[in-house]
């Protein structure tokens, strides 16, 4: 286990906007950040981070919590390896990060074993290189005459596999890595009861994450032998999936952002020779071909590709697809083609920094112009050759999902090809019409399926939509405002597209939520209220004392042994108790830094505010607002008596279902209950009017 002073000490060191800038695109928004969201495709962005607060906050996913949250929702960690993630970063010891035994290796998850035991390849494989004579003569001497450079080679963490049939399985072996795991991983092969390396003899490069961690390895043969596979890669793991993974991205994220532009290649060597040559904005798809997922991660850094190929025109032409997938994905495609004979590997490596950068920046392409050039060389004179190069092009513009984009893609192309714009803009509108006609086709199987699938389950009774609680912020304007999908019926925001962050179960939610929102934010808030006294005469006496909201609110709801159902919101409620108990009010930091990433994704959806009150309104526009917090007595109140008197309606409405189930029974037992709900609901009805009262003379 992490210390607790440790993991306090992270969380006092770590800095959201820091962290979450190495994955997200971030840009200064008034006292916040905001970027694209990474967990959903947006075309406006609706992801923001709070410096001062230490959370963020996703509208599109509605998603949400602190810097170790978003590890674990971006980066699948479990809390404890974002918290080591985290303690790397900013150069924090963990002192009781002891070596596991077997018995704990085995206790932990398939991922964390997978994790594990590819950390501990990577640095056999590079020690190898590096320090073994096998790996010194042969994969090292590789690497130098390839031109890498010894920072380079160490940046990139490249190791050997040594050429024995099972030298790093013995050795893993030996350290008590269990055989599944190791073949898991695809580092063993187990065949007629032997096992063997599966990379020996080969030169190794690592694949990390985004943040950093190994997932899996490229291994290439230095042997001549042609019927050896020249590659051999991982297979999918519950950590490696190639297809949503890019060679190099760990490295080349920050350039990446900082250009604005991501160059992507082919292989493993290219993006090293690249990123060597000083241009590190440089990423490969490690010899699969592009997929949507691994378009989608580069998104997250910059819209504009600019893809650089190799003078091999049987592979360029089996990229238009992978430029198409780009386009229809929003982002903006350039195409650079090297010399014959030429790949980005070796004109980097003949190259300086300034050479290649002018190499790249002088040929880079438009997709339209590209792909003019190399089919209109097949074509030739040929009109119907003509005539499918066109139709070709006008394939790729239709895919793109803006239309001013579109129609400037469809004037060029009417321009280099000598046709009438409106042509080619009917021409990009048919396909437009026959795709959407297609996905729509494919839309309604899919809801028709789920439809089936749920109609077993559909329960035919009408269920009671929860009603927007009639009390909230106080005067307009205000320091902290409820989120839209808490002020809003479940119906409604499904009509306009808002997605309540977590699922409303009953009418009670939303006061409940208003009174948790008023802990979190002025908790440690101090108010004046009446205290209510009787002396040895029974005589009562009023006077005025100051007490935190904390202890005012725990106090109104415990009295009368209220709990929130939202087991979440019951949870934050029985913390602060504990703490007033023993002296402590929680600030909420205490819960945006909670241990339960549960509490943290709920403090963080209420606290965040996706728009402030801009300083100009006071120091320039010489405008007052009224905040809430000007009114907190008044807010307070409200918000116990609206939860109290909910309540109080929600059991008198089940009492008048009761009772009416009841009305036809005579026997002693039904009459029995019969008389104990109405003396109940007489209760009801009069506390009801009291804070009927109370809430009338407050509003």
């Amino acid at each position: 286990m992490i210390p607790k002073q440790t993991i306090d000490e992270i969380y006092q060191t770590a800095r959201v906007e820091e962290v979450i800038g190495e994955f997200v695109q971030l840009k200064k928004s008034g006292s916040n950040y905001k970027g694209k969201s990474p967990f959903v495709d947006e075309r406006t962005p609706s992801f923001m981070v709070s410096p001062a607060k230490q959370i963020w906050k996703c509208f599109s996913s509605s998603k949400g919590g602190n810097v170790v949250s978003f590890l674990m929702e971006a980066e699948h960690f479990s809390y404890v390896e974002a918290l080591k993630w985290l303690a790397n970063k900013y150069n924090i010891e963990i002192k009781d990060d002891r070596q596991r035994t077997p018995e704990e290796v085995e206790a932990y998850s398939v991922r964390e074993n997978l994790s594990v035991i590819l950390e501990f390849a990577k640095n056999t494989f590079h020690d190898n290189l590096t320090k073994h004579p096998q790996g010194k003569a042969i994969g090292l001497s590789y690497f130098v005459e390839r031109g890498f450079r010894e920072d380079i080679i160490e940046k990139f963490q490249l190791g050997y596999c040594l050429d024995e049939s099972e030298g790093f399985t013995k050795v893993a072996l030996a350290k008590n890595y269990k055989l599944d795991f190791l073949v898991k991983a695809g580092l063993t092969k187990v065949k007629d009861n032997r096992s063997f390396d599966f990379y020996r003899g080969r030169v190794m490069f690592p694949i990390h994450s985004i943040a950093g961690k190994v997932l899996g390895f490229g291994g290439r043969t230095l042997k001549a032998d042609k019927k050896i596979a020249k590659y051999f890669n991982s297979p999918e793991s519950e950590l490696y999936n190639k297809s949503k993974i890019l060679y190099g991205l760990y490295f080349a994220k920050n350039a990446i952002i900082k250009y604005d532009n991501c160059f992507l290649v082919e292989g493993y060597t290219d993006v090293i020779s690249m990123y060597q040559a000083g241009v590190e904005n440089v990423v490969s798809s490690s010899g699969t071909s592009l997929t949507t997922d691994q378009i989608k991660l580069i998104k997250r850094y910059t819209e504009n590709i600019t893809i650089l190929y190799d003078g091999d025109a049987a592979g360029i032409k089996a990229s238009f697809r992978g430029i198409d997938m780009i386009l229809s994905e929003g982002l903006n495609v350039k195409v650079v083609l090297f010399p014959d004979g030429e790949d980005p590997d070796s004109y980097a490596k003949k190259s300086t920094t300034e050479e290649l950068k002018e190499y790249v920046n002088e040929n880079a392409k438009d997709f339209i112009v590209f792909k003019s050039d190399v089919l209109l060389k097949d074509a030739g004179n040929d009109p119907l050759k003509k005539a499918q190069l066109i139709n070709d092009i006008v394939g790729s513009v239709a895919v793109i999902d803006n239309a001013i984009k579109r129609q400037v893609y469809s004037k060029e192309c009417a321009t280099i090809f000598d046709i009438a714009e409106q042509t080619i803009l009917q021409e990009v509108n048919k396909v437009r019409q026959l795709k959407i006609a297609e996905k729509a086709k494919i839309d309604n199987r899919k809801i028709r399926t789920e439809q089936n699938r749920n109609r077993p389950n559909q329960n035919p009774t009408t269920q009671q939509i929860p009603q927007k609680p009639q009390v909230g912020p106080v005067g307009g304007e205000m320091d902290y405002e409820i989120p839209l999908e808490a002020m809003l019926p479940p119906d409604f925001m499904e009509e306009i597209g808002v997605v309540p962050s977590r699922g409303v179960e009953n009418e009670l939610y939303y006061f409940e939520l208003d009174l948790i929102r008023i802990l979190l934010n002025y908790g440690t808030f101090v108010m004046v209220t009446e205290q209510v006294k009787y002396d040895e005469n029974d005589k009562k006496e009023i006077t005025e004392v100051e007490v935190p909201v904390i202890e005012l609110i725990i106090h109104e709801l415990l009295r009368d042994e209220i709990e929130f159902s939202d087991v979440v919101f019951n949870k934050i409620l029985f913390e602060y108790d504990e703490g007033q108990k023993s002296g402590i009010l929680y600030p909420i930091k205490h819960f945006t830094q909670h241990e339960d990433i549960e509490v943290c994704k709920v403090v963080a959806d209420i606290i965040t505010d996706r728009h402030s009150i801009s300083a100009n309104w006071l120091t320039q526009k010489k405008i007052r607002t009224t905040r809430e917090v000007d009114k907190l007595e008044q807010a307070v109140m409200s918000s116990i008596y609206a939860f109290k008197d909910k309540r109080i309606k929600v059991r008198n409405e089940e009492i008048e279902t009761r009772l009416g189930s009841l009305y036809s029974n005579k026997d002693v037992d039904s009459i029995e209950e019969q008389r104990s709900l109405i003396k109940e609901k007489i209760k009801l009805d009069e506390l009801n009017r009291l804070l009927s009262n109370k809430l009338g003379r407050m509003n």
